[in-house]
């Protein structure tokens, strides 16, 4: 069972007065490390530092009861200037169609499949001479 703060904070000072949030909080930083996200350079005088800022959700199941805690570090894009800090943005999100496609193929050429070698084992069953009741 995993304990979960009950609290959801407004910002860093009240998630760094609960343990459970410094947890999530460094597990977050420690994946980013883990993933190879981001690498720490030395600031130069042109480049401008985009601020983050936490932002904490609690995750409920269906009853409502709190499962676990989320944290994210975001990017605070309002400091950001087009050409400047970035060049272009992609959101990473797929639409529900996209990712039903594929599957409805794979289950379509499997009962294709399926079919094929049922046919063809009933085929050969009447060719050997025996009797099928299917």
């Amino acid at each position: 069972m995993t304990f979960a703060s009950q609290v959801e904070p407004k910002n860093l000072n009240e998630a760094l007065q609960d343990n459970n949030w410094i947890l999530v909080m460094q597990e977050k930083l420690n994946k980013f490390t883990t993933n190879e996200v981001w690498s720490l350079v030395p600031r130069t005088s042109e480049m401008n530092v985009v601020q983050t800022k936490w932002v904490y959700r609690n995750k409920m199941d269906e009853h409502g009861i709190i499962t676990r805690n989320k944290a994210r570090l975001v990017a605070k894009g309002y400091n950001q200037e087009e050409g400047i800090d970035y060049d272009e943005t992609y959101a990473p999100v797929a639409r529900l169609k996209a990712v039903r496609l594929p599957q409805d193929m794979r289950i379509t050429n499997f009962l294709i499949m399926y079919s094929s070698s049922k046919r063809l084992s009933m085929d050969s069953k009447k060719l050997q001479g025996n009797d099928m009741k299917d």
